[in-house]
């Protein structure tokens, strides 16, 4: 069979393929390091990313619709032959589970995408190598220059000699969500790009979390050095998780206590901290193709002073949604019945938001930008 998507000869390399948790989907995983030993991704490109990023290794999954199971043969020509991509970025002392059914409802909804669930910040199976890495390379912004760079290594965009046009659609929530932000358009044709923020831990202007993120990373990063003060950690560490994901489901509650377990207090206590101090306000006006979700009873992002950044930033009013619910809006918890039917609507309008949004970077792109 003739491989017209040759240059994405690396989705032929999962690590594993399983049926997905949405009827109808399918999921692959890959590690790059791996990738790279089967010459599927240059070994020379890999390892400037990687480099570029200070990881160690870079870990992914993609989610596809279809009604069968695709032989492999067919697999990179099923992946590679798509309308754009879902990349979904998680937030602090997540990974790439995290976002349950959702990629594969995305994908269900318009089967002309394919979402992309990355493990990323040394979260994950993509550690860093510096155990308490420096701030400047876990804050938002060196986040955004990683994501950029990983889309280039996969080469999803489109391809000289292409025909079809594409759309990357980002999805970040929490720290993930203050990543997009940084994104720079200057990198981006006209309709190519997406962003979806989902609880964006972006706290400019919200001086209570920002000492709240800096002062818990600090106390975190001590552990590193000072394991004695384990025993204090344990009464620290339930408060915390139950604040970060109050109104999750059990499944997102289990993640992100067994991923704090296994992540280097260091890097975890440099991700907070990096979110906490943060004060780079080189943001581009530029925010036709984004939207925002806000939980009402979120603790970790401000609902007031959000709104008050935004406004500064010149968001557009229609582009806001401020939903019922906690810092996981979009995760059905067991916790109260009128907790998970609110999250369960809110989910289906993060569904809607991504597909909308995609529809509407396809339609400027084939109508092209106003002139004059």
């Amino acid at each position: 069979m003739i491989e017209r998507y040759s240059h994405m000869r690396w989705v032929s390399g999962y690590l594993e393929r399983r049926a997905g948790d949405v009827p109808n989907t399918y999921v692959a995983e890959y590690q790059l390091s791996d990738l790279m030993r089967k010459g599927l991704i240059e070994r020379n490109a890999g390892q400037d990313f990687l480099n570029s990023a200070g990881l160690l290794d870079f870990h992914w999954s993609i989610t596809w619709p279809e009604d069968f199971d695709v032989p492999d043969e067919m697999l990179v020509n099923r992946i590679g032959d798509v309308a754009g991509y879902v990349v979904f970025v998680h937030g602090w002392t997540g990974n790439m589970h995290i976002w349950e059914e959702l990629p594969g409802m995305v994908v269900n909804k318009q089967r002309q995408l394919v979402a992309i669930s990355i493990d990323h910040n040394g979260f994950g199976k993509s550690l860093f190598e510096d155990k308490t890495p420096p701030l400047q390379s876990c804050n938002p912004p060196a986040a955004m220059r990683t994501l950029q760079n990983f889309i280039e290594l996969i080469k999803i965009r489109r391809q000289r000699g292409e025909t079809r046009t594409k759309v990357i659609n980002f999805v970040g929530h929490s720290m993930g969500g203050a990543t997009l932000f940084y994104m720079n358009p200057m990198l981006w044709n006209y309709g190519e790009v997406t962003r979806m923020a989902l609880a964006p831990a972006l706290l400019l202007e919200d001086e209570s979390h920002r000492v709240f993120y800096t002062t818990l990373g600090l106390g975190i990063g001590i552990l590193q050095r000072l394991p004695v003060l384990e025993l204090v950690e344990r009464f620290i560490k339930p408060s915390v998780f139950r604040t970060l994901t109050a109104g999750a489901s059990d499944r997102v509650k289990d993640l992100h206590a067994a991923q704090y377990s296994d992540t280097p207090k260091g890097i975890t206590g440099a991700a907070l901290m990096a979110m906490g101090v943060l004060n780079d306000y080189e943001i581009a006006r530029d925010f036709t193709l984004m939207r925002v979700m806000l939980g009402h009873r979120d603790p970790l992002v401000g609902l007031v002073n959000m709104m008050d950044l935004l406004g500064d930033l010149e968001f557009p009013a229609k582009n806001i949604h401020v939903v019922p619910g906690t810092h996981y809006m979009f995760s059905i918890g067991s916790e109260t019945p009128a907790n998970a039917y609110l999250h369960a609507q809110a989910r289906e309008m993060v569904v809607e938001d991504i597909v909308n949004l995609h529809e509407e970077a396809m339609r400027m792109q084939k109508v092209g930008p106003r002139i004059g």
